[in-house]
């Protein structure tokens, strides 16, 4: 069982990770986002669509400090409140969703994967990386995701029926874990399916077994906790609307 203690250095951990793979995405598309005393992670600048411009590493983040570092004077500003601790409606927020962080311990073996289920690899080019965010976006690619990306600390993993990509998670290692997110399944793969695969992936990938973790809500966390996981607290995501 996992303690009070045990469980909110695994969501801090579980937020730095997170704020790590945000401040990649921002990197690639050009921006300088920044660490504020090891509490906050923001850029002053807005972040590509879907990704924050602030996370909160410390349940104490005043949010007066927080919200005079990002940009609330254009459309879609966002702040990861990581620890559900911050109260930001009187300054033109709203909850956009609520959701918990997910944690896996460490050398937990993957779940059993069908003999039918696709099979996984690493996305290794620019083209593939296209053909990965299409499957995953369900339309078409937008270039949300560059080929700076690639290699490195982050692995955009597929999984691939023929040469069609129909499931697929992202990978991205830093603060002692391994963050998942970005996980998806079409065409008829169900999500324990995916979840299969995906943990089957990275631990081929990595030798040095360390925990996994991240962040769901609704059926999708359902799925993770089938697969494995445990819910060990609560983020929320506020959009400034005001």
């Amino acid at each position: 069982m996992i303690t009070d203690e045990t469980s909110a250095a695994l969501r801090r951990r579980a937020a730095l990770n997170n704020a790590g793979w945000c401040d990649a995405v921002c990197r690639a598309h050009g921006l300088s986002p920044r660490y504020d005393g090891g509490n906050l992670w923001l850029s002053t600048v807005r972040t590509p669509p879907l990704y924050p411009d602030a996370v909160t590493l410390d349940a104490s983040v005043p949010a007066r400090s927080l919200l005079r570092s990002v940009d609330t004077g254009s459309p879609g500003c966002s702040v990861k409140d990581s620890f559900a601790s911050l109260d930001l409606s009187g300054d033109g927020f709203e909850v956009l969703f609520e959701a918990q962080w997910i944690h896996r311990p460490a050398g937990a073996q993957a779940p059993a994967a069908a003999p039918s289920a696709p099979e996984w690899s690493e996305v290794r080019d620019a083209a593939e990386l296209t053909a990965w965010e299409a499957a995953w976006d369900g339309e078409e690619a937008t270039g949300l995701f560059r080929p700076a990306l690639l290699g490195g600390d982050t692995a955009f993993l597929a999984g691939r029926v023929g040469d069609r990509i129909v499931a697929g998670a992202v990978a991205h290692t830093c603060a002692g874990v391994v963050g998942v997110s970005n996980l998806f399944a079409r065409d008829g793969v169900g999500t324990d399916t995916a979840w299969a695969g995906a943990l089957t992936a990275i631990a081929a990938r990595r030798a040095d077994a360390l925990p996994v973790v991240g962040y769901e809500h609704g059926e999708d966390l359902d799925g993770a906790l089938r697969s494995g996981f445990t819910a060990i607290g609560p983020l929320r995501v506020w959009l400034h609307t005001a």
